[in-house]
């Protein structure tokens, strides 16, 4: 990418790059001695706390984050010391206090019905200078924290290294950190877009960045590319694969309030969902090629749907105990995306 943020090396490159470009771009991850590989991509939360209950929980080699899943990342990614902030974060009805505030002249004449600065804030409260520090340390030792927004000029998902940011350090790396998280985190229309700022051929300019699930709801690395096209491991520990979604993955009938942020929140659901659906067969279909074993975690039918935002403080709170109560059970992960096992079923159906 020709445009760097001020203050900070190569942080970030196109997720639609060219192999090569990706390869030069993307640092491997280191896999320490004794450890497993485990790869964690989050589009949702709901789930952590009741993976650490259950006693299941590994330590993470990779975290990507996408949406709400890019709040939810660094926290993932720094382990289960930070489960009572995230509870906390996730239950608190923070989240209801946005939305308690829309504007509907801000959707008409402006960038949302939620200025950028709101979800800025909210960031800002729960990711402290202390964290990024830590993601740092974590960095360093060959672990990757990835998250993606969508650069609304180009129309390109964009992956930001973030442990490579927080590395940086000083107040422009630690103000970019959270600017590239309020940024996935920001649904069109409901939210105003992030600018962030950037320079290129010695001229400053601000790009506008919104959420990651635009282009990319779901994202994974591929392991060519984070361990240099290497398919074994040096301490033959097999590869595992974990996919949160927090949405359900069929179609459901679902009434809609007669307001403007759950009318502007409706369609881009239903093409995230569909999206979704198709990024997770084709990464079941990498992953049996690769060896990889497949582990994905969705919200099922047995849940009904508020029929609000997903910000509203009794939805977040009924999601993450569903969730936690999953998870500390153990049994919470399914080994094929729900499509395959539709489709295995229509072909066996017999014929009319």
């Amino acid at each position: 990418m020709a445009a760097m943020p001020l203050g900070t090396r190569s942080v970030r490159f196109w997720a639609d790059a060219p192999e090569s470009v990706v390869q030069d771009a993307a640092r491997r991850v280191v896999i320490q001695k004794g450890r497993k590989f485990a790869y964690l991509a989050l589009s949702g939360a709901g789930v952590l706390n009741g993976w650490t209950q259950s006693g299941t929980r590994p330590a993470f080699t990779v975290v990507s984050g996408v949406s709400v899943g890019a709040m939810i990342a660094p926290f993932a990614f720094l382990g289960p010391d930070y489960d009572a902030k995230l509870r906390r974060i996730y239950t608190n009805g923070e989240a209801q206090s946005l939305i308690d505030q829309t504007s509907p002249l801000g959707a008409l004449f402006g960038g949302g019905l939620i200025e950028s600065g709101r979800m800025r804030e909210v960031v800002e409260r729960n990711i402290d200078d202390a964290m990024i520090g830590e993601v740092a340390r974590e960095d360093g030792k060959g672990r990757r924290l990835l998250v993606v927004t969508t650069d609304l000029d180009a129309q390109r998902a964009v992956i930001w290294d973030m442990g490579a940011i927080a590395a940086t350090g000083g107040p422009a790396a630690f103000k970019l950190f959270r600017d590239v998280i309020a940024a996935s985190a920001s649904v069109p229309v409901v939210f105003e877009p992030q600018l962030i700022d950037v320079q290129a051929n010695d001229r400053r300019f601000q790009e506008m960045h919104v959420d990651g699930a635009v282009t990319a709801p779901v994202f994974i690395l591929p392991d060519t590319l984070l361990l240099g096209g290497k398919k074994n491991f040096p301490n033959g520990a097999r590869q595992n694969l974990y996919v949160i979604v927090n949405a359900p993955l069929d179609a459901g009938f679902k009434v809609v309030p007669n307001k403007a942020e759950a009318i502007a929140a409706r369609p881009f659901g239903v093409m995230t969902r569909v999206e979704t659906e198709a990024v997770l067969a084709q990464t079941y279909k990498v992953a049996t090629s690769d060896g990889l074993g497949f582990n994905l975690s969705y919200i099922g039918q047995d849940i009904p749907d508020s029929g609000g935002t997903g910000f509203e403080t009794e939805t977040m709170r009924r999601l993450f105990a569903y969730g936690y109560t999953r998870a500390s059970a153990g049994s919470f992960w399914e080994n094929k995306p729900p499509q395959v096992e539709t489709a295995k079923a229509m072909a066996k159906a017999p014929e009319n």
